[in-house]
């Protein structure tokens, strides 16, 4: 945001997290608490920074921003902002819509790493013979000596990789919209796909849902992963095309372990709760102790740059500009 096209007037502030609670928020505004809930906390139209509550459902996110019209920035507390690109039209022009970029790495690249070695090892079927007292000893695949491609080489893609390291990979490919190089090695380009996916025996999906990226797991791109890998998707769903996927697990030919579905949440009789080789987790990749920390310090880092007339940082798209970065 460029200085000096801050408004001079309203100076409200608009925090899903109670202000009180989070410590070092710069002076000059008044701070409201708002999560969703039916009453506003204030008139909207003197709202400058909103942060939109946290897994609330697009609906209601969106439902203040046609009233707020000295609005200057939007905040996400997710690192995807799909569901926040319709409200753009209803924003004053120049609005900067900025994600979560970083907020959810550990939280999201550890449930990442707990799907990988849970599917691997076999741990649904073995809570199962817990629940009916049986002892049924098996031999599961290891993580160790496996070829991971991880779908999406952003700060989330990066800090799963962090985390496969101690766990003696044989290697780990990464894809990304563009190509690039890394301390750890290259980055490929989404065209390197066909080529890199049949030597892999897990695929990690952590890339944003974008117009490139939806369904981009298909029936080729399933085709193309080989006998017995292992999808695991803490991306979003809708990455995964949900009905080529179904017959390659029923066919024991692929297993997946998915933290997102298509649809989602997943209705009640839906073929993909019971389909073999599979496990779901209710999108909980975020949701976790690490959460609110890392929130608090996000908006307090914001705000202040804010308050000063600096840039704001993850900015993706600028109402009337509509150009995500």
């Amino acid at each position: 945001m460029a200085t000096g096209h801050r408004p001079t007037g309203a100076r409200d502030v608009w925090l899903p997290i109670p202000p009180d609670e989070i410590d070092g928020l710069p002076e000059g505004f008044r701070y409201l608490h708002w999560d969703a809930g039916p009453e506003y906390p204030a008139d909207p139209a003197e709202c400058v920074f909103y942060t939109v509550p946290y897994m609330k459902g697009t609906e209601v996110c969106l439902r203040p921003l046609p009233l707020m019209g000295r609005l200057r920035a939007v905040q996400t507390l997710t690192a995807g902002i799909e569901h926040m690109l319709p409200g753009l039209p209803s924003m004053p022009s120049g609005t900067e819509l900025c994600n979560a970029r970083g907020l959810h790495d550990a939280s999201t690249a550890e449930l990442a790493l707990t799907l990988t070695l849970a599917a691997l090892r076999g741990i649904p079927g073995y809570v199962r013979a817990q629940d009916a007292e049986e002892w049924g000893a098996g031999f599961t695949p290891a993580l160790a000596d496996k070829s991971v491609l991880i779908v999406g080489y952003g700060s989330i893609g990066s800090a799963i990789e962090d985390r496969l390291t101690p766990f003696e990979c044989a290697r780990v490919s990464r894809i990304a919209r563009t190509a690039r190089e890394t301390v750890r090695g290259p980055v490929h380009p989404l065209s390197a796909l066909s080529a890199l996916l049949p030597d892999a025996d897990v695929v990690i999906l952590a890339t944003p849902l974008t117009d490139e990226t939806r369904g981009l797991v298909g029936r080729d791109f399933l085709a193309r992963m080989k006998d017995g890998a292992l999808l695991v998707n803490v991306a979003r769903g809708a990455i995964v095309d949900t009905a080529a996927l179904l017959p390659e697990l029923a066919s024991g030919r692929l297993r997946a372990a998915l933290d997102v579905t298509d649809p989602e949440p997943l209705p009640a009789g839906h073929p993909l709760w019971h389909a073999p080789g599979v496990l779901i987790t209710p999108h909980i990749g975020g949701p976790s102790s690490a959460f609110l920390p890392r929130a608090k310090r996000l908006l307090r880092d914001q705000l202040t740059l804010f308050a000063a007339g600096k840039p704001l940082r993850n900015v993706v798209a600028t109402a009337d500009r509509n150009a995500c970065g």
